[in-house]
């Protein structure tokens, strides 16, 4: 009887050990690729029409539109040396990827409300007025608040992606073809965005382009939430 209940241990263990050595490897490409792509599409689809977007709804003056579009570029590159210490030292890449990617969406999420609601915006200047409305705090609010969200989404998914997806492979080749295909997808998630959705934004409407930045970031994050069976999870 104890040999039985042995064996059954044994088998369990090696059933165990079996099912932690399966993970990674090339079964990972797809839902890595797919988020990168749908979080490009989704972060770029926002940020590189910001300043029209604070000019035309929210009557920002030019110079004060760029220089919050500068913070947030700005943010965008400094967090990912923030979230990368954290993944490092203390949580890991996979989770932090969800984490940054959920904070995103519920960034656009706010974004995509700014554009769709008259509340949460000033009311355009008349035509050939110099006298607009300013925002009120509250619309500010809700505003910043989205963007910042949005912000440090993009960042911690920046470069975290990056890390998390070579580290599904042990060979130095297979790290390098995930390097080369990384960067192919980021050009080409930028590239989406800035014909397709801005074209969307300056052409069809605001919450339509917005809407699209909000879909390319839901779906991304469910794809990347549905592959986690099959990660390697990295130990800081």
């Amino acid at each position: 009887m104890s040999e039985s209940v042995s064996g059954d241990a044994e088998a369990s263990v090696s059933a165990a050990s079996s099912t932690k050595r399966r993970r990674g490897g090339w079964i990972t490409f797809p839902f890595m690729i797919a988020t990168l792509l749908g979080l490009t599409i989704a972060a770029w689809g926002w940020l590189l029409n910001l300043i029209v977007y604070l000019i035309e709804e929210f009557n920002v003056k030019s110079i004060a539109a760029a220089q919050i579009s500068n913070i947030v570029s700005g943010c965008i590159c400094m967090v990912p040396a923030i979230v990368a210490v954290s993944a490092d030292s203390f949580f890991g890449t996979i989770p932090v990827i969800s984490v940054s990617a959920f904070i995103s969406l519920m960034g656009v999420v706010l974004l995509t409300l700014t554009a769709s609601l008259d509340s949460l915006r000033p009311k355009p200047c008349e035509t050939g007025s110099i006298l607009c409305e300013s925002p009120s705090k509250i619309q500010l609010g809700v505003l910043y608040t989205a963007i910042t969200l949005a912000s440090i989404g993009t960042g911690g998914t920046r470069f975290t992606l990056a890390t998390a997806g070579a580290n599904q492979y042990e060979k130095t080749k297979d790290q390098g073809s995930f390097f080369n295909w990384f960067f192919f997808t980021t050009y080409l998630g930028g590239a989406i965005s800035a014909t397709a959705i801005v074209y969307s934004e300056d052409n069809i409407s605001w919450t339509f382009g917005f809407a699209l930045s909000l879909a390319a970031n839901l779906l991304s994050f469910v794809v990347f939430i549905s592959g986690r069976r099959f990660y390697k999870h990295d130990k800081p």
